[in-house]
């Protein structure tokens, strides 16, 4: 198999992919050899699993608990609908990109009907799935524990999701619900892998896009000119996990944010701002003005608007990269239905 892209999900076909027959033609259908301890590991590494399956819906599901399998899978698309479709319906709920999709399937028909839809998805023949745990796309630097419990946290992102939709009151109000409570933190070094995680995995709210390895990292963290910055969000359904990072530089007369990121799945809970106001709020104690960072990667056009939105202007750009200034005069405020703590106060 090439190597491409970093995987997020595999998504399986079920008839002759995940099990051995056709599930409506079969009452006695079994794993494919090795699959339960395939989708295991790789669910270990922190990579999701879910479905794309031209099935029943419940005699599938039916047959995935009985299996002990249906634990492992997220999102599952069962209908008689076409797999691109399908495929869309969880690149939208996971909120990733399309090359970050596997999609596993028996039928070259299939795979190609998927390709045609969405090209940049990876496709791959159901007979290499023995081949999985040992492709590099699906053996990520660190297994993290964020990495490890990544499924239990779209789980409950998925029952979140669900009592949003039915919730009947203003957005505010299912907000101030949540009892959300973010806490910004120096890095130490336990977090450092988790750190180079996020700048690998984060597209969307980056500002940047740079990746940066364990040892960039961990330089920056020893330095006294630097802060490295780590956050997390948790509410009543449990952790989102370490989902922001964001690198200052300190300066004699100004602060320098070199990177802002965010996970994607708090994108919806406004916690975005916070922690760039947080840095805003702390500079203003240390420094005359504030400088950022900004590179244009085609899906980070969320970023630029963020920094805008938070009063910054535009002080340098080639096209692509831009500097942006905040002059600190006036300073948004946190979201009220967000609790931000700081578990260490920062040296001035």
């Amino acid at each position: 198999m090439e190597s491409r892209k970093a995987v997020k999900c595999v998504v399986w076909d079920l008839d002759h992919t995940l099990w051995d027959e056709v599930l409506l033609e079969s009452a006695d259908v079994r794993p494919l050899p090795g699959i339960r301890e395939i989708i295991a590991e790789l669910d270990r590494r922190g990579i999701l699993h879910s479905i794309a399956s031209k099935n029943d819906h419940d005699a599938a599901w039916a047959k995935l608990e009985e299996l002990g399998l249906a634990e492992y899978f997220i999102y599952p698309e069962i209908h008689w609908n076409a797999k691109s479709g399908s495929i869309l319906n969880i690149q939208r709920e996971l909120n990733i990109g399309m090359d970050s999709i596997l999609f596993v399937d028996d039928q070259a028909f299939e795979l190609e009907e998927v390709r045609s839809a969405h090209p940049d998805v990876q496709c791959m023949n159901a007979a290499l799935y023995e081949k999985l745990t040992e492709d590099p796309r699906l053996m990520p630097r660190f297994v993290t524990a964020d990495s490890a419990r990544r499924r239990s946290m779209y789980q409950a992102d998925y029952i979140r999701k669900r009592e949003e939709r039915a919730y009947e009151g203003p957005s505010e109000r299912f907000l101030a619900d949540l009892g959300m409570k973010f806490t910004i933190a120096e890095a130490e070094e336990e977090d450092l892998q988790r750190a180079e995680e996020l700048t690998i995995r984060t597209n969307q709210l980056n500002a940047t896009g740079r990746t940066y390895d364990y040892e960039e990292l961990r330089r920056f963290m020893e330095s006294d000119e630097y802060l490295l910055l780590v956050c997390e969000l948790e509410d009543r359904y449990g952790s989102y996990g370490k989902i922001g990072l964001a690198l200052v530089r300190r300066l004699d007369t100004h602060w320098r944010l070199n990177m802002l990121l965010m996970s994607c799945r708090v994108m919806s809970r406004g916690a975005g701002s916070v922690l760039l106001t947080y840095i805003m709020q702390e500079a203003k104690r240390d420094a005359s003005y504030l400088l950022a960072d900004f590179r244009d990667t085609g899906r980070n056009r969320m970023m630029n608007i963020s920094f805008r939105f938070s009063g910054f202007r535009e002080v340098e750009s080639d096209g692509d990269s831009y500097v942006f200034r905040h002059d600190l005069e006036r300073l948004p405020q946190f979201p009220d239905y967000i609790d931000v703590r700081t578990a260490e106060k920062m040296e001035q």
